[in-house]
């Protein structure tokens, strides 16, 4: 039986982030990936080779916010490994219906000149509500990138940057009850407060619920970073995809001597003694492990199918039922859908560039559009009858995804996993059939194609993947790739429930990473990098609080007195 310091269950982003800073501090670590390629929801695959030889598609994740605002690029040098970002700029284009249009720079000052042309109010209000959230997001940064009870971690984070931007925020007892206010009110009602015209509120109304709630919801307003985040630090893409950074992952886990296998499910974690001592796979294969198990899976399907009952129980007689009825998901995921077309589509009715589309395009008609896309499914109801979603057209910026003048389109629609009035049917009992889903599929390429005409013409092939196909391809529980909901309430220490929040379980070399754990889901490498760092404090806690300790005084007079980069 092999044996190794450490095994991740799940090749995900976050899975290999998580070994290699386990690797370059001397553990030998084997990734059990379930596909037959590793990533996640972060791959790029030719998944349409007969119809569309030449098209690579990103099958999930595409545009990288959260990546830039931590360490993990540069600390593990992944540009050595291949990796290589493209930023994009402009960075959302959004068309109104009554033929105005959002369109937004990494420059707040020239999308503030494009707002102007339409409400000189609303250009001078969103410089202002980007500044504000920008600052917020300074703040927050530090907690981002640390255990979220790590509190030398979080200190440590701060330089003189950032405990500005705290000040600012919360520096006096009315702006701390103005931000307390902003972190419980809702996207739809703060978008009301800064702004008067529709065709922006709109888009940033589809960008605050990429957090996977409806704009009318409380706790939600948060959202409003997403927008601020492309101004600063801005969006990118890797060359070649989304899949490029994990290709680049793999490079380094491998030239340290990281085994990742594929096409290798978990289905049991070995418990022995109250200690996670290895895995079992579906084919009965095990693996042992000499100091820890991690799972980069989702912490409900980690302790309620793969561990026994009476292990858990053993550990904390609590936590299963709390993982049954308290972790929250909506229902909602998505319904993907890829194109590969002969030419760009045009948005001819407003003053069309192709530059245009460099960024995320963003069908959002209005608030209430934006709502309905999302309530919706909730009810378990398919928001088809005036689909809104978010476009890229990632060959524009990256020709290399594509034979010589072709182009992809991305396309992701807000969809239930589990159709209301239709259990028991279809995939999985969720209702999604084959018919059903290119039903759905037909409607929203309907509407994009009410703003780009030449869009259905140029078809070459066409991929769709239904909700209930999504969560069986990433082995998300109810399709959902965040994990869990992204809501306040299931956020930072309550991520994925307190007890469990700081990536230790109460079973003895257990942790959890990925999009279920602290700061959430999205292309960021925080909770692998944070994971990590928790991992290490436990096996080495004299020795790591040191150098925590040191790094964090280093960084602060750094700071301070401005000799650090």
């Amino acid at each position: 039986m092999q044996e190794y310091d450490v095994i991740i269950i799940g090749a995900g982003h976050n899975g290999l982030v998580c070994a290699a800073y386990l690797l370059k501090a001397g553990y030998s670590v084997l990734l059990l990936e379930k596909r037959s390629v590793p990533g996640g929801a972060a791959t790029t695959e030719e998944c349409l080779p007969q119809q569309a030889p030449g098209f690579k598609f990103n099958l999930c994740a595409i545009d990288h916010e959260f990546i830039h605002l931590g360490p993990v690029v540069q600390e593990l040098e992944l540009e050595k490994y291949g990796l290589k970002y493209l930023e994009c700029d402009p960075v959302v284009f959004c068309p109104h219906p009554d033929g105005k249009y959002f369109l937004a720079h990494k420059s707040l000052e020239r999308t503030c000149a494009e707002i102007a042309r339409y409400n000189q109010r609303d250009a001078e209000k969103y410089a202002e509500f980007t500044q504000y959230w920008q600052r917020v997001l300074g703040a927050m940064i530090p907690m981002f990138n640390a255990p979220p009870k790590s509190i030398l971690d979080i200190l440590g984070n701060y330089d003189i940057t950032k405990i500005k931007d705290l000040i600012s925020v919360i520096g006096s007892p009315n702006k701390t009850l103005d931000f307390i206010r902003n972190m419980l009110t809702s996207a739809e009602d703060l978008l009301n407060e800064w702004f008067d015209e529709e065709f922006l509120k709109a888009p940033l109304a589809r960008l605050a619920s990429e957090l996977g709630a409806p704009p009318s919801q409380k706790t939600i307003a948060i959202g409003a970073i997403m927008m601020a985040m492309r101004h600063n630090p801005g969006m990118a893409r890797p060359r070649g995809g989304t899949g490029a950074l994990v290709q680049a992952l793999v490079n380094l886990v491998t030239s340290k001597g990281g085994i990742i296998l594929t096409d290798c499910q978990v289905k049991k974690v070995l418990i022995d003694e109250g200690r996670a001592v290895g895995v079992q796979l579906a084919n009965g294969n095990e693996y042992r492990a000499k100091h820890g198990v991690i799972s980069n899976i989702d912490a409900k399907r980690l302790f309620l199918q793969l561990i026994d009952k009476s292990d858990v129980d053993a550990a904390d007689p609590d936590l299963r039922e709390r993982l049954e009825r308290r972790i929250v998901n909506n229902n909602e995921t998505i319904l993907k859908i890829d194109l590969a077309l002969e030419e760009v589509p045009r948005f001819e009715r407003y003053a069309h560039k192709d530059e245009y589309l460099i960024g995320s395009v963003l069908i959002a008609d209005s608030v209430a559009h934006v709502e309905q896309a999302h309530n919706k499914c909730t009810l378990g109801e398919i928001p088809d009858s005036d689909p809104s979603m978010y476009v890229v057209v990632p060959t524009v910026l990256d020709p290399s995804m594509a034979p010589p003048d072709k182009h992809t389109v991305w396309i992701e629609f807000f969809a239930p996993y589990q159709i209301a009035g239709a259990e028991g049917t279809g995939l999985n009992g969720t209702g999604w059939t084959e018919e059903l889903k290119n039903k759905v599929a037909d409607k929203v390429v309907d509407k994009l194609a009410e703003y780009a005409p030449n869009l259905k013409n140029s078809i070459i092939a066409r991929r769709v993947e239904s909700p209930a196909e999504l969560a069986e391809r990433l082995g998300a529980y109810k399709g959902n790739y965040y994990h869990i909901d992204m809501s306040l309430d299931q956020m930072v220490f309550f991520r994925p429930l307190p007890e469990i929040a700081n990536y230790k379980t109460p079973i003895e070399n257990l942790f959890l990473t990925g999009a279920g754990t602290h700061p959430g889901g999205s292309i960021s490498g925080m909770p692998g990098r944070n994971c990590a760092r928790i991992f290490l404090q436990s096996k080495h806690p004299i020795a790591q609080t040191l150098k925590d300790a040191r790094d964090s005084i280093k960084s602060t007079v750094g700071s301070v007195f401005g000799i650090n980069k």
